[in-house]
């Protein structure tokens, strides 16, 4: 296996995909996202359908290592694959901006409740 010593510049689209479609149209993208890594038969992501779609989807520069990190920071039941669910919550938790943004949409919202009921 090969290890890459120049690292690719990450550019992180969630956030400025959910300001322009919304959140019901932002999860709609994010399954058709998993439809295109998933192995068709089991409808999961499995080590094989990611391996076989990356190079296809601008992944292929990753190694089997970080193929495997990948499935491992997502699969959150433990059985060696991704499921169209775990996927979403992946793409989510590798999106800092959104989660911030998240953050800060949920923490204002505690507060007008708080200030409804007092």
């Amino acid at each position: 296996m090969a290890s890459h010593d120049n690292q690719s510049e990450f550019h992180d689209f969630l956030p400025l995909m959910a300001d322009k479609l919304g959140g019901e149209r932002l999860i709609e993208e994010l399954c058709n996202g998993f439809r295109l890594f998933m192995d068709p038969i089991k409808c999961v992501i499995s080590f094989d359908s990611l391996k076989k779609n990356a190079v296809g989807l601008g992944i292929g520069d990753l190694n089997d290592d970080d193929l495997l990190s990948m499935l491992k920071e997502g699969d959150l039941d433990g059985d060696g694959v991704l499921n169209q669910m775990e996927f979403c919550v992946l793409m989510f938790r590798l999106s800092p901006d959104l989660m911030e943004h998240s953050k800060f949409l949920l923490e204002e919202g505690l507060q007008q409740e708080f200030k409804k009921k007092y």
